[in-house]
């Protein structure tokens, strides 16, 4: 059964003269005629953008097997990957907001870094799974495993991800990643923003149809074969090369993930999203791998996302990334930098 998504309720646009707020000028309602990859730029140097989520295309329709259509994407995930070198204690975490402040006030985006100083960090434990050959990742699907940790030890139980990205929207949305277990799971259909994999200044787009669940609710005891797998996941069923194959830890890598809510940023008209700072680093030798700056705004339908608030969104993304450019990993991912530890680097759909 699959859980629903009720739709969140637009929070009331608060004060921003409490403690601990930053008060940006009013958003600038100059037009824009460029795409945000190239153009004209700003006097600052930032390219002008108009905003492009309007011009995301919409999906074809169609159904799954079970006759359920095909989702559309309900958040917005902002990514920044950055160097993990500079994270080095929880105050360096907060650090990240000081590069928040010129973008935001150049672009009308409020944010509230008050509420969020005493806010616990957060320790998980994160492994993949995949074929020798990375066939998974390979083929755009993606399966771990995360643990949460409060006070050392684990809360709850361990949750299953698994999750088919790509820059292709139609073909994520005709991906039917919903397990065959028994239990509840929940999915979650994101369009994932970041920069230019080349040079800053610009956005490229992944779509990512996810599904998650605890891992109680896989009763199958073998785990590891890639028959059970493909079992729990009818989409893998396809990669399948022979009876009896096995799926091991993605270079025998257990990361641990620290990560800290730093702030709330409000884009106007309702469309407010948390943001956090997490570093990735090896379990055992505490080797850091990277870094990332995220936050997601959630809606039930697109119209939502105005045309003023999403300029602004847009606007603040680009400015950021030159505000934080001595923070910056380019051409990088999360999960690709696990699957390119041991320096043989799979294909990359991302």
């Amino acid at each position: 059964m699959q859980k629903s998504h009720a739709p969140v309720k637009p929070a009331k646009k608060k004060s921003i003269k409490a403690k601990g707020r930053h008060q940006p000028k009013p958003a600038k309602k100059t037009a824009t005629k460029s795409t945000p990859s190239s153009g004209p730029t700003t006097e600052n140097g930032h390219p002008e953008t108009s905003s492009w989520v309007g011009k995301i295309p919409h999906i074809e329709q169609g159904v799954y097997s079970d006759g359920l259509p095909y989702p559309d994407f309900n958040y917005l995930a902002f990514k920044l990957i950055l160097k993990p070198n500079r994270f080095i204690s929880r105050d360096s975490l907060f650090d990240f907001a000081k590069v928040i402040k010129a973008p935001a006030a150049e672009h009308g985006v409020s944010y509230n870094i008050h509420n969020y100083i005493d806010a616990p960090t957060k320790i998980r434990e994160i492994i993949f799974i995949d074929t020798d050959d990375f066939r998974l990742y390979n083929n755009s699907f993606i399966l771990r495993r995360r643990i949460t940790y409060v006070n050392g030890f684990p809360e709850g139980d361990p949750e299953i991800v698994f999750k088919f990205r790509n820059a292709d929207l139609q073909k994520t949305a005709e991906t039917d990643v919903r397990p065959q277990i028994q239990g509840d799971y929940t999915v979650k259909f994101k369009c994932q923003v970041l920069p230019l994999k080349e040079k800053l200044g610009g956005v490229r787009i992944l779509y990512s149809n996810n599904v998650q669940f605890p891992r109680k609710n896989v009763t199958q005891s073998d785990v590891l074969s890639f028959d059970v797998i493909s079992e729990v996941f009818p989409a893998l069923q396809s990669l399948k090369q022979k009876e009896g194959e096995r799926i091991n830890l993605v270079n025998n890598a257990i990361v641990e993930e620290v990560l800290q809510d730093i702030c709330l940023l409000d884009f106007g008209d309702g469309l407010t999203a948390k943001a956090n700072v997490g570093i990735w680093r090896t379990r055992g030798e505490h080797r850091p791998l990277i870094g990332e700056f995220a936050y997601q705004i959630k809606f039930k339908d697109r119209r939502e996302l105005t045309r003023e608030a999403m300029q602004r969104a847009e606007a603040f993304f680009l400015a950021l990334q030159y505000s934080a450019k001595d923070w910056m990993a380019l051409n990088a991912t999360k999960t690709g930098i696990v699957y390119r530890l041991l320096g043989n680097p799979p294909k990359s759909n991302e």
